[in-house]
This record gives structure tokens, C-alpha cells and sequence, in this order.
């Protein structure tokens, strides 16, 4: 399938790579098939896009959270996670979404409201969580400081 997009124009997804939301996103209820697309050209970003298949112009760059929190641990009820079918807790991949304003200093992730994505399967669902999580956690200095490190 052949997706012309905003940010990486047009793009080939193959169709065992369509990942379907059910129930849409969090506020885009209507937009259910996306593909994770990594920027090759940044060959050390833990950045990925979810992109929109059904919107072009929708894509929603992820990062696994355990890059910034190692102890990031959401209470999910079983409940929440049967969009996914049945799966294997190692087929399931956690992505939150990231917040880059024009002050980049200011990027934050959402911790609350996390994806999940059971790659066997190829569906996802974005949950909210019970926990005390925040919607808006800074991170900027995080990633600052583990570039340094390396």
C-alpha cells in the first residue's frame, strides 16, 4: 500500500505492518489504521511515528517510556487491553506519545495515557491509567543528560 504522507512523503507500508485501533485514538476515534514508522536517517533515535493511514497528515511521533523511566510500571486492568486479543505478554510493545513545543526544552511525554500494540496481532489500544501519572512529564533534561553518557 502506497501512503503519501505529511512528514515522510509518500511511503510504501506493506499490509502485514497495519496496526488497527478498534476504537481510534484518544480524541481521533476515526482514525483506525496507523503503521510505525522509524526515521532512518536518525540512526540512533529512540523516536517512532505513528502514522495515520487514514489521515496523511496525522502522525504522532512515540517512545518506548522505559528510556526515561526504567521503573514506569502503569496499573492496566484486563479489561482494557481486550481490543488487543489474545497475546503473550512479550508480544506487547507500551509506547507513550511525545510533546515537542516550539521551546524544546519543554518536551514532555504522557505517562497517563499509554499505547499498547500486541505485534503478533497487529491491533492496538490507547488506554488511560488509574495511577498517579503525569499527562505532561518533562523529559528534555533526561535525555540531555543519557546523550552525555554515551
Amino acid at each position: 500500500m502506497s501512503v503519501n504522507t505529511k512528514l515522510f512523503g509518500e511511503i510504501e507500508i506493506k499490509q502485514d505492518k497495519i496496526i488497527t485501533f478498534e476504537k481510534g485514538l484518544i480524541g481521533l476515534p476515526d482514525l483506525k489504521e496507523f503503521a510505525l514508522i522509524t526515521d532512518a536517517e536518525e540512526e540512533n533515535s529512540k523516536i517512532q511515528w505513528l502514522q495515520s493511514l487514514d489521515e496523511p497528515t496525522m502522525a504522532l511521533p512515540l517512545i518506548n517510556p522505559y528510556e526515561i523511566i526504567e521503573e514506569y510500571n502503569p496499573v492496566v486492568e484486563d479489561e482494557l487491553l481486550k481490543p488487543l486479543g489474545e497475546f503473550k505478554e512479550e508480544d506487547l510493545m507500551l509506547l507513550v506519545t511525545i510533546r515537542v513545543p516550539e521551546d524544546v526544552t519543554q518536551m514532555t511525554i504522557n505517562l497517563k495515557g499509554p499505547i499498547i500494540i500486541n505485534a503478533e496481532t497487529k491491533k492496538g489500544c490507547q488506554i488511560i491509567v488509574e495511577d498517579e501519572l503525569q499527562v505532561r512529564f518533562p523529559v528534555y533534561d533526561i535525555l540531555e543528560k543519557r546523550k552525555g553518557r554515551k
